[in-house]
């Protein structure tokens, strides 16, 4: 039985990986900072469809946490999936009016965080290291293109990191394991109102070429493509799922 270990994941688009996870029949042990209803929540949803589920609560910028979080992924079977999806963004604004704390957080998250992630992936996976191989996404952003000007360009800044990081890990983890990362665009998630824009997804996705926002089970799917052998021969590439944008 695949086993996934997912970072991020009581929410928004881990959590719709998650549930994708347990219609393929995976094993899942997921993290999460904060949130206890929604993990809860989460883990039943999945428990629900037969497989297995385990989740620790803890912070993605802690070694001990990530270690454990791993080693509990282990203890179902062994870790061939991996997904890099703990981020955060502040409230909206151009970066001459950002705080150094703020710029600070959002980079030990969402860079730091994921290459301690992507690290504890990279010793436990690998044939070479006695692991069984498999398949890491990243969770990167259009915004890594686009810039996020005026909004949070920080934020973009550690997408772009995202993508650097993805290719330079695919080329360290061949060929016994798999880097590719996602770029979603506008997706209904929580975390518009986490910037401060809870009405972005609706207000702004009737703007995007194809019409509307996405979703995050849509974002999911592009996630559990490259995880699957269905993207065998893919790695070290973005696959962005931004209706056009």
């Amino acid at each position: 039985m695949p086993v996934l270990v997912i970072t991020g994941g009581a929410r928004g688009i881990g959590r719709a990986v998650i549930l994708g996870a347990a219609e393929r029949g995976w094993d899942i042990a997921f993290s999460y900072v904060s949130n206890d209803a929604a993990a809860e929540a989460t883990a039943e949803a999945a428990l629900a469809l037969g497989v297995r589920c385990e989740f620790l609560k803890g912070d993605v910028r802690d070694e001990a946490h990530l270690a454990a979080l791993f080693d509990l992924g282990e203890s179902l079977g062994p870790v061939t999936k991996c997904v890099v999806n703990a981020g955060i963004v502040g409230p909206v604004m151009p970066l001459a009016e950002m705080d150094a704390a703020r710029i600070a957080r959002v980079i030990d998250v969402n860079v730091t965080g994921a290459l301690l992630t992507a690290r504890e992936a990279a010793r436990r996976m690998p044939v070479a290291k006695g692991g069984p191989g498999g398949s890491i996404v990243l969770l990167s952003s259009a915004a890594a293109r686009l810039g996020g000007a005026f909004n949070f360009t920080e934020y973009a800044a550690s997408k772009g990191a995202m993508d650097t990081l993805t290719r330079g890990l695919a080329l360290e983890l061949a060929p016994s394991v798999r880097v590719n990362a996602v770029r979603p665009g506008i997706i209904d998630t929580e975390i518009h109102a986490d910037a401060g824009l809870a009405d972005r997804a609706r207000t702004q996705g009737p703007d995007q070429p194809l019409g509307r926002a996405g979703t995050a089970e849509e974002t999911a799917n592009a996630i559990l493509w490259l995880l699957s052998d269905e993207a065998s021969y893919v790695t070290g590439t973005h696959v962005d799922v931004a209706g056009g944008r």
